[in-house]
């Protein structure tokens, strides 16, 4: 890992290709230690930030803060924390953002999100539209650093041309670099970057990898982002899910493989969705590290 000293995700994504993790906020005090755990192991690893998501409920919006407040006292890594618009008037929104400011947080990742119950999203009477306005609020009220969402596979309410207009949208409202939803083909990330780059969008697409581990995961993933896998590589993990090791093994290995076409299709970071574990991330990033550099 290079030493220079840089402050911001754009900084680092300009010095060198990037790793971060993202965590969520745990739902009670077993799942605060674990959480902590989760990042006490990771730390050694030293990536460039972890991030945290964002309750979808007023409850679950408070542990948001509440677990950016212990990882901050567990690391010195720099941190992002997640905001949605989904359920909230303006007002709560801004609210969040002058928590995070107290917090110390100076980077925010700009998300529509869904509706807490499900279902079609609807903007709030009092609130925004979408992702674009909340990237202008944040740049407005404070100094933040904003990221934002990009899909390799298409959004379920558009398309992947209105994916990438829409992520143009965001970049000239002041978005600084994009990470993707979870995706299985390297293909996939290229023809995003392709599109994106072809309407004149400029900031870095960081790829979003999921450790796969589970056989349950090859229905959750499509159900929870549209991304559905490609045959082949269903077809592997199939074979094997009557196996608990060996799937876990195989998930690896196939994650491992997509982490680094991505890398070597000029991906500028990646970004492991750790489902507040440290175990698979760990492995991964452990294989990267013995691969030759393509």
């Amino acid at each position: 890992m290079p030493t220079s000293q840089v402050t911001t995700i754009v900084d680092r994504l300009r010095e060198h290709a990037t790793f971060s993790f993202e965590f969520f906020p745990p739902s009670d005090d077993a799942g605060v230690q674990q959480l902590i755990g989760t990042v006490d192991a990771l730390g050694p690893l030293r990536p460039d930030w972890v991030s945290v998501t964002y309750g979808a409920t007023g409850a679950s919006r408070y542990k948001t803060f509440a677990a950016v407040g212990a990882i901050r006292g567990a690391t010195d890594t720099p941190l992002m924390g997640h905001l949605t618009v989904a359920g909230q008037p303006v007002g709560e929104v801004r609210r969040a953002l002058a928590a995070y400011q107290r917090l110390g947080v100076t980077h925010v990742l700009a998300l529509r999100g869904d509706p807490p119950g499900g279902g079609r999203f609807e903007p709030h009477p009092q609130g925004l539209a979408n992702a674009t306005e909340l990237v202008r609020l944040a740049k407005s009220e404070g100094d933040f650093i904003v990221g934002v969402a990009a899909f390799c596979d298409p959004h379920p309410e558009g398309s992947a041309e209105l994916d990438a207009r829409i992520l143009l949208e965001k970049e000239q409202a002041g978005a600084s670099f994009a990470i993707t939803q979870l995706f299985f083909s390297v293909d996939s990330y290229v023809a995003l970057v392709e599109r994106f780059r072809a309407l004149g969008g400029t900031i870095p697409i960081i790829a979003g990898i999921m450790p796969v581990t589970v056989p349950s995961q090859i229905e959750r993933f499509a159900a929870l982002s549209g991304a559905a896998m490609p045959a082949d590589f269903e077809a592997r993990l199939r074979a094997v899910a009557g196996d608990r090791a060996r799937f876990r093994e195989v998930g690896i290995e196939l994650m491992t493989a997509l982490a680094d076409d991505v890398l070597a299709a000029g991906a500028p970071g990646l970004q492991f969705f750790t489902l507040n574990r440290s175990k698979a991330t760990a492995e991964i990033l452990a294989n990267l590290r013995t691969m030759p550099v393509r």
